[in-house]
């Protein structure tokens, strides 16, 4: 019996180059936007809309270490994909590129909130969410023939998805509250609102993906991260709210636990 492999093309030797490259170049800038490098940190551009105190709904500071997680899983993606046994897979054909846009559009929040533009950085970070989205429902697809692809592909697309879902969540109350000129403790009730759009928003990716606990199981984890962190905020921190910190804390409840219930409802029974 033959085996036939699909041929190698100058355009994936291309994609893979630029990737490489592009990658670097992205979480270098990201790295240096945030203030890694001596520069404005995050929490204190914009006027301070984005600090941990700053609306009911931004995370404690301690939520923003899963970047460097993110960060080094893209670094590996971008080496991986650059790998000559990569060149042909088509899965790596499928998301390569809209991985590297995702970066560059990390890149391009960071600079449209280090310019003051909260209004922009909310548009950016829903076309970066929305292009996560797109390779989650590419990965659900076509399943990863090797563990390092699901390793490197498939968790950290999770694990970004989900973080960038809160973030959005975050950056929207950001914008509100300074477009408004709302003061931090305001908005309990709308707060609370968007938390349960969030878990509910958990749930339905756990159960569109509940075939690829690869991809699945991250996205709530860094989901139920996120989430934590705002009910932490809101317990220790400042501005103070406990009905906030509730509804966090179940919504990370919830975001955690679907993946795993998702997946255990889709085994079929064993008689």
């Amino acid at each position: 019996m033959t085996t036939t492999s699909t041929p190698v093309t100058t355009t994936d030797r291309v994609r893979q180059v630029t990737v490489l490259i592009g990658a670097a170049l992205a979480i270098l800038g990201a790295a240096w936007g945030s203030g890694a490098f001596g520069g404005t940190p995050i929490e204190e551009a914009a006027g301070g809309a984005l600090a941990a105190d700053a609306t009911l709904l931004a995370p404690a500071s301690g939520a923003f270490g899963i970047w460097s997680v993110i960060y080094l899983g893209l670094a590996a993606f971008a080496v991986v994909q650059a790998l000559p046994s990569r060149a042909a897979d088509p899965r790596m054909r499928a998301v390569a590129w809209p991985i590297l846009v995702s970066m560059v559009l990390n890149a391009l929040w960071i600079g449209t909130v280090q310019a003051g533009l909260l209004w922009l950085s909310v548009i950016v970070i829903a076309v970066l969410v929305a292009t996560l989205a797109r390779v989650a429902v590419v990965l659900v697809a076509r399943r990863p023939e090797r563990i390092a692809d699901a390793l490197v592909t498939d968790v950290t697309t999770g694990l970004y998805l989900g973080w960038a879902s809160v973030a959005t969540a975050a950056n929207v109350a950001a914008w509100g509250a300074d477009a408004l000129g709302a003061s931090a403790e305001d908005g309990t009730w709308a707060a609370v609102a968007v938390l349960v759009v969030v878990a509910v928003i958990a749930a339905a990716f756990a159960r569109a993906a509940r075939s690829t606990s690869w991809l699945a199981i991250p996205a709530g984890v860094a989901m139920a991260w996120g989430l934590g962190w705002i009910a932490y905020g809101r317990a220790e921190g400042t501005p103070h709210d406990l009905v906030v910190m509730w509804a966090a804390g179940l919504a990370a409840c919830v975001a955690f636990a679907a993946p795993f219930l998702m997946r255990d409802l889709s085994r079929p029974e064993r008689d």
